[in-house]
C-alpha cells in the first residue's frame, strides 16, 4: 500500500504527431513543477501517440524528474513504461488482467487500476495492484454516473489494504470531503493539468493531512 497523501495528475491526453513537441514540453514542465511540490506519482496518459512516440515522452518526463520523489506511470502500456524507465503503468478498467501484469514484472514496478465498482477494486486487490483509482467521485464529461462520497467512503473502508485515490470531478474547493472519507489521496486531470495548480492542490492537500495528523495527536494526549 502506497503511503499518503498522494497527488496524482494526469495527462490530458492531447498529444498527437502535429503537437508532439509543444505536448512533450507542455508535460515535462507539469512533471517538474509536480516534483517541485512533492507530488508522487504522475501518469502518462496520450492515448494519439505511438508507441514509440510515447516512449520519447515517457523517456523525457523520466529523465526531468530524475533523483526527485516522482514517480512516472505510463497509462495502458507496461512494456513503453518499462521500457522508458518509468515506474510502473496504469490499467484502464478493460486494459490488461492484472494479475498477469504482476507475474511479468518485478515487485517494484507499480501497477494502478481504473476502478469504478467494488467488483473491480476486488479484482484489483486480488491482482496484486498497488493502487487504484476510483469513481468518477462527481460528475465528469464522459466518466458516467458519479459515485458520490458515500460510496467513495464505504470503498476505502472495505479495501483498506489497497491505496484508493479519488478521481472524477474533483477541484481544490472540494478535497476536504473527499479526504475526510479516508482516500489516500486525488487524482485529476483538468484540475491539476498547469504548474500553478499543481502547486495548489499540493498545498492543501498536505494541509489537510498535517491537521488531521494534528488532531490524531491532540486526541491521543487528551485519552
Amino acid at each position: 500500500m502506497l503511503s499518503g497523501p498522494l497527488l496524482y495528475p494526469i495527462t490530458e491526453g492531447l498529444a498527437e504527431v502535429s503537437t508532439f513537441e509543444g505536448q512533450l514540453e507542455r508535460i515535462q514542465t507539469n512533471a517538474i513543477a509536480a516534483a517541485e511540490a512533492g507530488v508522487q506519482l504522475f501518469q502518462i496518459r496520450e492515448k494519439q501517440l505511438s508507441a514509440k512516440l510515447l516512449f520519447e515522452l515517457a523517456r523525457a518526463v523520466v529523465l526531468a524528474t530524475k533523483g526527485t520523489g516522482l514517480r512516472v506511470i505510463v497509462n495502458g502500456r507496461p512494456d513503453v513504461a518499462a521500457s522508458a524507465g518509468a515506474a510502473g503503468v496504469h490499467l484502464p478498467a478493460n486494459g490488461l488482467p492484472v494479475a498477469e501484469v504482476r507475474r511479468t514484472f518485478d515487485a517494484e514496478f507499480l501497477i494502478g487500476v481504473s476502478c469504478h465498482s467494488d467488483e473491480e477494486l476486488l479484482t484489483a486487490q486480488k491482482g496484486g495492484a498497488d493502487f487504484a483509482t476510483y469513481g468518477p467521485v462527481f460528475a465528469s464529461p464522459g466518466k458516467g454516473e458519479p459515485t458520490g462520497i458515500v460510496k467513495l467512503r464505504e470503498a476505502v473502508m472495505k479495501f483498506e489494504g489497497l491505496s484508493v485515490i479519488a478521481l472524477g470531478g474533483i477541484s481544490a474547493d472540494d478535497l476536504a470531503p473527499v479526504l475526510a472519507t479516508g482516500a489516500s489521496g486525488v487524482a485529476a486531470i483538468r484540475a491539476m493539468n498547469t504548474p500553478e495548480r499543481i502547486r495548489q492542490f499540493a498545498a492543501k492537500v498536505n494541509k489537510h493531512f498535517d491537521e488531521r495528523t494534528s488532531e490524531s495527536l491532540f486526541e491521543h494526549r487528551r485519552a
